[in-house]
């Protein structure tokens, strides 16, 4: 299979190191920076590269786009008469409603357009924060539409199986967009929230341990990136931060009223909710 990763960043270029280390070797690269290219093609983990791509595409069974979410529209328009007729182009993008029907309009009738969502990620971006071990026992999700083949779906469960994810599931468009809005957005906001209510000035790192640490871990964030995300799915972000200020205001609540029964209720339920997950 002739598989080409247009953006070889940190979720593009863990790709490659995964489909290198399990056995694909017909792997392509493009991105507009050349040192990128540079180190992949050092690295191993590429056959080639290229900043447009156009010399990959018509031989490419399978092109896999690890883009922002904007510039995926602009790039399939760009590009899109150099398809292989009956390949397959996927995406990795956090958020589908605000350009899949986009996608729909713009896409050659003899192409597929699968749209897919690695759930995994690093804090840094760029091709040095790349592994093939980000993947590992993490989740997947594939948005299937009406004119997908059963068969090109699995071709995309098979292969994100195959360089380690755990679980692969398959979700409308509406629900994956609902369902990030909560697990993976509002996360985000809270850790960037938290962490800039610290007062100005404080020698904070002296006193931290790990609640701290892992609740901030992900403020650390790619500020282009998740400024695109938040907004492409803000009412299902707002209505993720409604609900958690609500439950928040019950705590608060309990603690303004010394209300240690009402505590113990809400952290036993927090304590039962938590175990089912895992």
């Amino acid at each position: 299979m002739n598989i080409v990763i247009v953006g070889l960043g940190v979720i593009g270029g863990s790709f490659a190191m995964a489909l290198n280390s399990v056995g694909y070797k017909d792997v392509y690269g493009v991105d507009i920076d050349e040192e990128t290219l540079r180190k992949a093609k050092k690295l191993g983990i590429i056959k080639d590269g290229s900043s447009s791509g156009k010399e990959f595409f018509e031989n490419a069974d399978l092109i896999i786009m690890a883009i922002y979410p904007k510039l995926v529209i602009d790039f399939v328009e760009r590009n899109k008469e150099y398809f292989k007729k009956g390949s397959i182009v996927t995406d990795t993008t956090g958020i589908k409603g605000m350009f899949i029907d986009k996608i729909l309009e713009i896409m050659p009738d003899d192409v597929e357009f699968i749209f897919g969502h690695p759930m995994a990620g690093r804090e840094k971006k760029g091709i040095d924060f790349a592994t093939a071990q980000v993947f590992k026992n993490a989740n997947y999700i594939i948005t299937p539409i009406s004119r997908n083949k059963e068969k090109n779906i699995q071709i995309i469960e098979k292969l994100a199986f195959e360089i380690g994810f755990k679980r692969v599931r398959r979700i409308s468009p509406e629900l994956h967009d609902e369902m990030i809005g909560f697990t993976s957005q509002l996360p985000h906001a809270m850790a960037v929230a938290l962490i800039n209510s610290d007062e100005e000035g404080r020698e904070t790192g002296n006193f931290i341990g790990d609640s701290y640490r892992d609740l901030t871990r992900i403020a650390n964030i790619n500020e282009e990136l998740w400024s695109e995300l938040f907004l492409g799915n803000k009412n299902n972000l707002l209505k993720a931060i409604n609900n958690f200020e609500l439950q928040l205001d019950l705590i608060k609540k309990s603690i303004y009223e010394n209300d240690k029964e009402g505590l113990m209720e809400f952290f036993k339920k927090s304590t039962s909710r938590r175990e089912k997950l895992d």
